[in-house]
Order: structure tokens, then sequence, then C-alpha cells
């Protein structure tokens, strides 16, 4: 998250990244990173494969050293220090928990390695503690292949925290989950690192892991951070198209910019159709004879049945900043709403989400091959730079 130039009212940071370059080779895995973790925050680290996501949480570690920049972690550079001398614990996407250990010889398996080392009282109360915080108490004696998917991520959870770090780094924990112990366990991490009140931080590819649990969301590209914001920030103000399209799902329109302003641009498309939205609240501004993007987010558009046209089904609401005919092509009914694909002359295939109350007061279901109208406000739309 952004340092607050106020001294009186910056936050305690927990991690720093200075300048940070990691290379291997020729490869700049990590490039010329700057970013700041408060302290008892939930920060994530979200991009595709090999953009520099794990290594930044390896640098964190201690698995890797920088090539260049300063990694501080509670206000002490960790440049040089080994991983087992830093104050952090990680949870792995496989758990690498013991086979041979039952769940308290999993947990107390680090306060055995620390010296001074506690005697056998305070192994198994504190063992017993953290079953507790993790919800599952009295399993102390069970062993490994006799818990659950989610019971085991528990026990790694419970192995890293018990020996009380300042950071706990979760490297893809969820990803060996079905989605609805998944979703169960994002809530069950997030009330988890509310009591404990440490800093935890996330890598993963899974935007929904990182938009239901995190306070702060480093999107990265290329070895770079392409921008750093809450939530609610990267979905409604991403920077580009990039953030736009890794966060979320929406509807690209691109073409070259007509006229633009201080608060919006007007594009042209490869069909001649003109665009016009305002810019992201975070992004940049268009020029005149340059390429850009319209984005629109599938749940903001409106459909009806019908083909556009005078007098249509499609209200004369000046608001609407398109109106386009087309056909759906596909229909996907997902529960709680339905995604269509509906095929246009002038913007191509374009994704519409209709919540499902929306979807039974307004309309019938759009079948496959059906004629219909899609618009949206203008004021829904994103006026984006493409890279």
């Amino acid at each position: 998250m952004p340092i607050d130039a106020s001294r009186d009212h910056a936050p305690i940071l927990d991690i720093e990244f200075t300048g940070v370059s990691k290379h291997f080779g020729e490869i700049k895995a990590v490039d010329r990173v700057s970013l700041a973790v408060a302290r008892g925050s939930f920060h994530s680290f979200l991009g595709p494969s090999g953009c520099g996501k794990t290594t930044s949480l390896r640098l964190i570690a201690g698995f890797e050293q920088p090539t260049a920049g300063d990694v501080r972690i509670g206000g002490v550079s960790m440049v040089g220090v080994p991983a087992y001398r830093r104050p952090v614990n990680m949870v792995f996407q496989h758990y690498a928990l013991f086979p041979h250990l039952d769940v308290a010889g999993n947990i107390g398996y680090g306060l055995k390695q620390g010296r001074p080392r506690p005697d056998r009282a305070e192994l198994t109360r504190r063992v017993g503690e953290t079953l507790e915080l993790v919800r599952l108490p009295g399993m102390e004696r069970r062993r490994i292949w006799e818990l659950s998917g989610g019971q085991q991520q528990r026990v790694a959870l419970a192995r890293a925290l018990i020996n009380r770090p300042t950071v706990l780094l979760l490297d893809e924990p969820l990803a060996a989950l079905d989605r609805k112990l998944r979703r169960d366990m994002q809530i069950e991490l997030q009330n988890l690192q509310r009591e404990v009140g440490i800093t935890f931080v996330l890598v993963t590819h899974d935007q929904e892991e990182a938009l239901s649990m995190s306070d702060a969301i480093a999107v990265m590209r290329d070895g770079r951070i392409v921008q750093t914001g809450s939530p609610t920030e990267l979905y409604d103000a991403p920077v580009n198209r990039y953030v736009a399209d890794f966060v979320g799902e929406s509807n690209f329109f691109a073409g070259q910019v007509e006229s633009a302003d201080e608060a919006r641009a007007s594009l042209r498309t490869a069909t001649g159709m003109v665009l016009t939205a305002p810019y992201s609240r975070l992004g940049g501004r268009l020029q005149n004879g340059h390429g850009g993007v319209i984005a629109v987010r599938p749940e903001v558009i409106r459909l009806w049945p019908g083909k556009a046209g005078p007098g249509q089904a499609a209200p004369a609401d000046p608001a609407l900043a398109c109106r386009v005919g087309g056909r759906v092509h596909n229909r996907i009914y997902l529960g709680d709403h339905t995604e269509y694909s509906v095929a246009t002359g002038e913007l191509g295939d374009v994704l519409v989400r209709m919540p499902k109350a929306t979807e039974a007061a307004e309309t019938a279901d759009f079948a496959p091959g059906q004629e219909v109208t899609l618009a949206w406000r203008a004021d829904s739309g994103l006026a984006l730079a493409d890279a």
C-alpha cells in the first residue's frame, strides 16, 4: 500500500521493498520493485505464471537474495539474512506435512527446533492453543492421512503460526482444494488473520481469491508491479487494460481516439462505431490519434429481446451510450446469474452477465439464436490505455 507522506499518520510497515531486483542469468524475475506492506494487513501478489509474484515471496522468506535493492522486515534489512533467521513462516501450496508425525508432532516441530527448547508441558499447551485457533481442537493424535484436505491446510497454518512470526507467507495454499472448500477457507483465513493480527502475504493467480481476502493487492507483470490498491480500487479504477482484464472480466472495444478532454475520451472502432467513456480515476489520459480501449464490465450491460431499431423493446433512455443489435450465441446458467455471449456486427462478441432477480423481473430467458438488443450507460465504461 502507498506510504503516507505525513510522519504523524504514516503506517507502521512490516515489509518494505526498495528498488528490489532479482535476476536469474538474463531473466529479470523481479525488476526494480518498490513496495510497502502495512503491519497487520492482508496483502496479495496477483498475476499470471512468470510475473514475479513467487520470486517476490521467496525474497521475503529468504529463499532468494536480491540482485539489487533492499528488503526490510519490521524496519530491519534482511539482505544476506538466511531464511531460518527471519521472523517469517510460510504455508506451501502442498502443505509439506510430515506423514510419519501426528498432528501434534507436525504443529510442534518448529518449536522443538528452537532454542531454548520448550519443555513437554509448554509444548503441549502451545499446540493445544494453536489447534483451538485454527478450529481443530482435540485432534492432536490424528494422523495426517486421516484428515480431509481442509483439515490438512489448517494443520499447515497451525504449524506456521505456532512460532508467532511477524509475517505469515502463503504460497497459493488453497489451490489443491475444491471450489466450495476453497470459498470456506477464504473466509476462515480472513477471520484468522483478524484474530491473530499479524501480516499475511498471499501469492495467487486466482483473482477471486485475492479480491475476497486482501486489504491490498499488487498486480504484477513481467517482474514489475503494474498497480497496487484495494480490491475496490483495482476493480473500479484500473490503471490500464492489463489490470482491468486480470481483475474481473471486461469487454474491451479497441479503437483510435477521436476526441479527448480532461474527463473522457471518444474512440472510433474498426467497424466505424464511436464509443465514449470517462477515464479511470487512477488511469492516465488518452491523446487524440492514439490507440485506446473502452472497457465495459459484463454486469453493467442491459439486455432486451428484439433487435435494435426504431420503436423496438429497449427503452428510449438518453443515458444509454450504446444500443446494438445481436444474436445470443451462448447461454451459461450459473444459479445466481446467467452469462450470455452475444454476437454483434459492430462490436464482435459481447459478454453480458444478468443477475437472476433482474432476469426474472425484466425479461424472459434468452435462448441461443434469439435476437436481442444490448446497451449500457455512458458512465458505466472506462477509457483506458491499451498497454
